[in-house]
């Protein structure tokens, strides 16, 4: 990779010891060289409501601003009745508006889902990526990164401790390495 790279990592959970927050530590760990992966806060967002586009609150454009920065999203999510949690829906919307003004169109995007059951976030990974196809933002086809059982991969002081995962997920960043290197603009 010719320029440094840097990447939004999106955490669809809030809850402090969230499996998935652990998983999104674990990745920008294992970036490789040329991606800087910053995790960026969703919990502060304020709920989107049009009526607000014209006067936003300073979440809104704070969090917009950032996200304008960056070369590329990485989703990280848990599953919430087959679908992603509001508060990463909500950042969607957020980032979306006004209409016109989208921060993710054009932006290399990955998912991971990560769940303590065995098909490990499914549905939120394929409903995010639905909500990416109309945001624009081009996300990685392969490899496909479902984390199951993964309340079982971590040691008591939140690392992990499965080497198979960690492989795959050493894997899973180079390959979105690549995705970005081929999709970033400039």
């Amino acid at each position: 990779m010719d320029k440094m790279r840097n990447i939004a990592v999106i955490v669809g959970s809030l809850r402090k010891e969230s499996i998935n927050r652990k998983v999104a530590n674990v990745l920008t760990e294992l970036a490789p060289e040329g991606l800087k992966l910053s995790i960026v806060e969703i919990g502060q967002l304020p709920i989107y409501n049009q009526d607000d586009d014209e006067n936003p609150p300073s979440e809104w454009t704070a969090f917009r601003d950032r996200i304008k920065t960056t070369d590329g999203v990485l989703f990280v999510t848990p599953e919430y009745n087959r679908s992603v949690p509001a508060v990463l829906k909500n950042a969607l919307d957020v980032g979306s508006r006004p209409y016109g003004k989208s921060v993710w169109s054009g932006k290399p995007a990955a998912v991971v889902s990560a769940s303590p059951g065995g098909i490990g976030g499914f549905g939120a990974n394929h409903h995010l990526r639905q909500s990416l196809v109309f945001l624009d933002a081009p996300a990685m086809a392969q490899p496909e990164a479902y984390i199951g059982g993964a309340d079982k991969l971590f040691d008591a002081d939140g690392k992990l401790a499965n080497d198979s995962t960690r492989k795959f997920l050493q894997d899973f960043m180079q390959a979105y390495a690549a995705w970005v290197a081929a999709n970033a603009k400039s």
